[in-house]
């Protein structure tokens, strides 16, 4: 295979095994060579000669899959190159599953683990002095030493007020999720500061409430009822902005002309199926789960990474922002 590929044994066999700092045209000669010889790796034996197992668990709260899909489809396009295994636990907000879980990864021998949820907020360690790397994606650890990768929700809010500024908006309100939500809180802090920073305050009060089109649907009501001069609107996720429209739509009001609306994490259910087709600012879940991984595989060969990465967002722009 060595040879049909061109390269040494010792080449071949880092590009299978995803070692090495090889060129992606080395990497995937080989692979290539590999498979017109029908080649298929021993992995017990690829086991015993390296010490590893060449697997992955992921644990996660996210029980619906919102965001941890997403983040698995990127950690294994990461981590497929050196055909590594991903294995999947849905802990489900328990915290007794989820210790079970952790050590039935660890008795399986994985190689690291990649902690996920449905919340960016800060949470407490799996666990403390574990035996193999931990890197949390989209949700944090309170230990700054643990590394982290989250997206730049600052960053995310800040493109969402510039995008309806540049479209001739300067009567901006803010609906949200719950008060006590990290989320809506850094995205209604960063809403302000961003509009302030051109002169601005917000054309109303933040309005809190709950991640869902029914909540939307109300706050479009009560911008209405307050008489407040509003020509658009930033909503912390897509749900409430697609219940939004159809609120304001619903008084006679129309989407964009009147009010342009941008949603929050363009997530394709809503944002297709909003009319009309919903702005929305995309944290790159993928993104984040590739670079979890990638940082997993650097700390499981001995170049650890600590502390809180950031990801940055970016816009999509659609037709509720487009007159």
């Amino acid at each position: 295979m060595a040879a049909l590929a061109g390269v040494s044994t010792g080449t071949a066999s880092k590009a299978l095994n995803g070692r090495g700092a090889l060129r992606p045209e080395t990497r995937q000669r080989v692979q290539q060579a590999a498979e017109q010889l029908g080649f298929v790796a021993n992995a017990a034996a690829r086991s015993l000669q390296t010490g590893r197992t060449y697997t992955v668990g992921m644990i996660t709260t996210d029980s619906i899959g919102r965001f941890s899909i997403p983040l698995l489809i990127g950690a294994e396009d990461a981590l497929g190159a050196g055909q590594m295994s991903v294995f999947l636990c849905d802990a489900r907000d328990d915290p007794i599953r989820e210790q079970y879980y952790l050590r039935t990864l660890l008795s399986r021998k994985v190689d690291g683990i990649i902690v996920t949820g449905r919340r960016t907020q800060a949470r407490a360690p799996i666990g403390v002095g574990l035996p193999v790397p931990v890197v949390y994606a989209f949700i944090s650890s309170a230990d700054p030493r643990d590394c982290s990768v989250v997206p730049d929700e600052i960053d995310g809010a800040r493109r969402a007020v510039q995008h309806l500024l540049a479209v001739g908006r300067r009567r901006i309100a803010h609906v949200t999720g719950p008060e006590h939500h990290h989320s809506a809180t850094v995205r209604a802090r960063a809403t302000a500061e961003t509009l302030a920073a051109e002169g601005l305050q917000p054309a109303a009060p933040t309005l809190y409430g709950e991640w869902s089109e029914a909540w939307g649907r109300q706050a479009a009501g009560i911008l209405l009822s307050t008489g407040a001069d509003v020509d658009a609107v930033f909503c912390g996720s897509d749900q409430i902005a697609r219940g939004l429209v159809e609120g304001m739509q619903a008084a006679g009001r129309s989407v964009p002309a009147d009010v342009a609306v941008v949603g929050f994490d363009n997530w394709d259910v809503m944002v297709d199926g909003c009319r009309p087709a919903l702005t929305s600012i995309d944290m790159d879940l993928e993104g984040i789960g590739r670079s979890a991984a990638e940082l997993l595989l650097a700390t499981i060969n001995g170049n650890p990474v600590h502390g809180r990465q950031t990801r940055p967002c970016r816009l999509v722009p659609r037709a509720s922002t487009a007159v």
